[in-house]
């Protein structure tokens, strides 16, 4: 079909088989042979850069309540990976050790032995602001990364999120071909049944998301972020501002890209990164449809 295949993504690690986020679960996504590995990242109380997808903790841990209220210390004694029912080899660290802090998934990827990619979601509305990008910034700076390449060692590093502030934000620091303006559709009934919320609350909420969205994609239209990160059913409603934007020479990020038909959808269109809960599955379709 093609003679140069998108590059996979493990999103969140290999989260359709280790709890997200985890040590476990990059681990996996390394030793799959992902191109890259995606990450949320929010801040601690004590302003350490954590891997997390939710602003609570009751979805993916034993624990409760804000991830800006807990230091650290305080996390490192909760329990990350047992919810998602999966052993973890002995060779993927303990159970204690599953939670990582943005510095040691760079850890993780410098010993990769491989050039890797990190994509970076900086997830908002966050209790620290723009503070998060910067702590995000100070801390790659720190151990080395160069703003103009994007680079660290063998980690390509680029940076995402859903916030129109951040992504300009991180313009300004950044060259536009490392930054992804993330979008997705919103439909005002979903986002009711999803928040349980009413007719009112959920419409208003719908809209201030709506909007969102329409800014997100005036960002695109504008060819001011170098990369689309839409979602796989985002690219199914609008093919032609998919069509539209890879013309003008926008990369895309599609997420999340798990079954094979949505494989197959992204290839026929010709998306050039595809990020998966099953990033060895996935490599191993759009390996098969090279000619």
């Amino acid at each position: 079909m093609t003679s140069e295949r998108p590059l996979v993504y493990a999103h969140r690690g290999a989260s359709a088989q280790f709890a997200e986020h985890t040590r476990a679960a990059y681990l996996q996504a390394i030793a799959d042979g992902a191109d890259g590995v995606e990450c949320d990242v929010h801040l601690t109380r004590d302003q350490h850069v954590v891997l997390l997808h939710d602003p609570n903790l009751d979805r993916t841990s034993n624990g409760t309540g804000p991830v800006a209220d807990r230091s650290l210390d305080d996390l490192r004694e909760l329990d990350f990976s047992s919810w998602k029912g999966a052993r973890i080899p002995v060779e993927y660290g303990a159970v204690s050790q599953q939670l990582l802090t943005l510095s040691e998934l760079l850890d993780l990827l410098a010993g990769a032995g491989r050039e890797i990619g990190l994509a970076i979601e900086l997830k908002h509305p966050s209790p620290y602001q723009l503070r998060l990008e910067d702590t995000v910034l100070g801390l790659l700076t720190d151990r080395g990364w160069d703003p103009q390449t994007s680079r660290l060692g063998n980690v390509r590093v680029s940076f995402m999120s859903f916030d129109a502030d951040a992504v300009r934000y991180l313009l300004e620091r950044v060259p536009p071909e490392h930054v992804c303006m993330l979008v997705d559709d919103v439909q005002v009934e979903d986002v009711r049944a999803d928040l349980a919320l009413g007719r009112l609350t959920g419409g208003a909420v719908a809209n201030m998301l709506k909007a969102a969205q329409a800014e997100a994609e005036a960002i695109l239209d504008a060819g001011n972020a170098g990369i689309a990160g839409p979602g796989i059913g985002y690219v199914r409603n609008h093919p032609n501002r998919v069509r539209d934007w890879l013309a003008d020479g926008r990369r895309f990020r599609v997420w999340t890209v798990d079954a094979p038909e949505d494989v197959d959808h992204c290839l026929a269109v010709g998306i050039q990164e595809i990020t998966t809960n099953r990033p060895a599955e996935v490599l191993d379709r759009v390996g098969a449809a090279i000619v």
